[in-house]
């Protein structure tokens, strides 16, 4: 049996940015989330987000990929936010792509408070300057401009 150990931060956001994960659809889609990641296996260690976007921490096992994993938390949920009758929302749709980058131990506190706080730290900042933000931290910097347009954000500049 291989043994692991790799945390990964991904972001993803609603197409078009529309803001349809408000409170409290907003909670009923991450407690799904969440029911879904543990029958797929997936250790969810951390979900939250704002109206416009999702931050998930995963600890990736041997047998997951980068890319699966997203695609089974992202797909699954939006089907299931859009046939779930009660909640009478617009349809959610996700951008096709997402954010994803390797945790160390080191920094996995720090990113679980960041990921706890999203609804504070979005009254301060928006997403589109928090997501060019965390290019930059972690210096994916290539076509920079190219993500920021497909997350239909403009940077400051």
């Amino acid at each position: 049996m291989s043994y692991t150990r790799v945390f990964i931060h991904y972001v993803w956001a609603t197409k078009r940015r529309k803001p349809i994960l408000i409170l409290p659809y907003r909670k009923l889609l991450f407690d799904h989330i969440r029911e879904n990641a543990l029958l797929k296996d997936i250790y969810l260690d951390r979900i939250n987000g704002y109206t416009d976007h999702v931050h998930c921490l995963v600890w990736l096992n041997a047998r997951q990929s980068l890319d699966k994993t997203a695609q089974l938390l992202k797909g699954e949920s939006a089907y299931w936010f859009n046939h779930h009758s009660e909640l009478n929302m617009p349809r959610l749709e996700w951008q096709d792509n997402y954010f994803a980058v390797s945790v160390s131990l080191s920094m996995l506190e720090t990113v679980r408070r960041y990921i706890d706080n999203q609804e504070t730290h979005h009254q301060q900042k928006t997403f589109a300057r928090e997501y060019e933000e965390l290019m930059k931290q972690y210096l994916i910097t290539k076509d920079l401009e190219n993500s920021l347009a497909h997350f239909n954000l403009k940077t400051r500049r």
